[in-house]
């Protein structure tokens, strides 16, 4: 499993930059949520990267081997 980064740059205008790393699929738009709770913040624009459309996988081993996708 790749490591989960969050990238916050606040700029000297107030704004902030979020961007997310090892967080495939739609589970990066969880982050912006958490975001805008934490600091009381609107969205002003959102840019996809490659990796919103690539599809995580997890592999959970044990007697009962299950792979789940999610993306």
């Amino acid at each position: 499993m790749s490591d989960k980064k969050l990238k916050i740059k606040l700029l000297p205008t107030g704004e902030i930059i979020m961007e997310t790393h090892g967080v495939k699929g739609k589970k990066c738009l969880d982050y912006i949520e958490v975001l805008k709770k934490l600091v009381n913040v609107n969205v002003l624009d959102t840019q996809l990267s490659n990796e919103y459309y690539e599809t995580e996988t997890e592999i959970t081993g044990g007697n009962d081997l299950q792979i789940k996708t999610e993306g």
